[in-house]
């Protein structure tokens, strides 16, 4: 009979904690990128234009981005299980208070505010920083683009889950669903605590304070951040404005739901491959090359007829590149600053990725309301991608001397 209380029990293991890491990401991320899909049932149920929900879903990326800098440092001080638990708690309520909204403010606090600081601890940044600490220093590009991966595979169930129960029934029905999915990260954030504890990852004695002062004058880091935030204003506005801007062309519902689904499937294959090359190859140059192939995916869709074959051949290529980016950029915040803070470092820079996605999602609404298309997005994004392509070029990928000296 095996003794659980042992210390080489498997629920102890990096490699369980890397599984229930995946399975969390999974319910929580899968569940977010499905809220494109209420864009048009909602705004026309209820009377609002586009803006009200765009508004909403845009800062609920902003409050994932305010609120992972902060979930980080409870994680340092509480323990990484228990932050991760009271975000499924917040996450949870946040999405069935959103299917009782009667106004727009309502549905502002609970899709924004609630689901968003929910998610800021229970979401990718947190989740990335516990399978960057625990993973075997050669693995953790690789274990990255796992979990990453394990992320967009909760966004190919969870997605068709709430097409059908938008198709079956209403959306109020389907955000109550949605919001029993949350609460099980609850269970799911505690049975890694007997792996996962406040001294895990501490690969610095520097303090909380140092580390902020070191990254903050660190051109790199500078330059990752402000790149990641392209990252986010692209995938966001993907995915909450592509269901809609495929209706505009006159595809069906279905076809959207069918877009996120293969963005999903091959975003699984791109991020674990990207966490595998990242394991070999330069990060740096790498997310240049991400960015510049996103940049020439969109312009040429933008550029050709909005048709089934259209649609798929994009969702296919631009699902490769989709989270590529995460465990390339999560990488190299702790192959250049250790793992101990990396929670908090990599929060502040999924803060720039969140304020990105903030503006894609409202720019993508208000921009539509006021003009009646999406195009001038499209081309901003593909201007940025650009951009972001070089900021990443002169990034110092070296690590810390403190760090290697700790290791020589």
């Amino acid at each position: 009979m095996t003794d659980r209380s042992a210390p080489n029990a498997f629920w102890r293991s990096p490699v369980f904690v890397l599984i229930a890491a995946a399975m969390i990401v999974f319910m929580s991320f899968g569940i977010r990128q499905s809220f494109g899909l209420f864009m048009r049932p909602v705004s026309v149920d209820m009377g609002w234009g586009r803006e009200v929900l765009s508004l909403a879903l845009a800062t609920q990326n902003l409050m994932i981005g305010l609120s992972a800098p902060f979930a980080g440092a409870l994680a340092i001080r509480w323990g990484a299980p228990r932050t991760v638990a009271l975000g499924g708690v917040i996450f949870g309520l946040g999405i069935f208070l959103m299917s009782q909204a009667t106004s727009p403010e309502w549905m502002f606090g609970s899709a924004g505010l609630m689901a968003g600081a929910g998610l800021g601890a229970c979401g990718l940044p947190l989740i990335l920083a516990i399978v960057g600490q625990v993973a075997p220093e050669a693995k953790r590009s690789l274990w990255l683009g796992m979990a990453t991966a394990c992320a967009t595979g909760g966004q190919l169930l969870i997605v068709p889950i709430s097409q059908s129960l938008l198709l079956g029934y209403d959306w109020v029905l389907a955000l109550i669903v949605l919001s029993l999915f949350a609460g099980l990260i609850v269970p799911m954030a505690f049975s890694m605590s007997g792996a996962v504890t406040k001294d895990t990852g501490q690969d610095t004695e520097i303090s909380l304070g140092e580390a902020l002062k070191e990254a903050g004058g660190h051109r790199g880091f500078i330059f990752l951040t402000a790149g990641f935030y392209v990252c986010g204003f692209q995938v966001a506005f993907i995915a909450v404005h592509l269901p809609a801007y495929l209706a505009d062309q006159g595809a069906s519902a279905t076809l959207g739901a069918t877009a996120l689904m293969l963005i999903a499937f091959f975003n699984m294959i791109g991020s674990w491959a990207s966490g595998w090359m990242g394991g070999r190859l330069s990060k740096k140059y790498l997310l240049s090359g991400i960015y510049v192939l996103r940049a020439m995916i969109i312009a040429v869709f933008i550029m050709l007829p909005v048709g089934p074959i259209s649609v798929s051949i994009f969702a296919a290529a631009i699902g490769l590149l989709w989270l590529s980016t995460v465990p390339l950029t999560s990488g190299l915040v702790a192959q250049i600053f250790g793992t101990r803070y990396m929670g908090m470092l990599y929060g502040i820079v999924y803060l720039s990725h969140q304020m990105g996605s903030f503006s894609g999602v409202w720019l993508g609404g208000r921009l539509y309301d006021d003009t009646g298309s999406y195009d001038v997005v499209w081309w901003g994004a593909i201007a940025l991608g650009l951009m972001s392509a070089l900021l990443h070029l002169p990034i110092n990928e070296k690590p810390l001397d403190r760090l290697s000296q700790k290791t020589a």
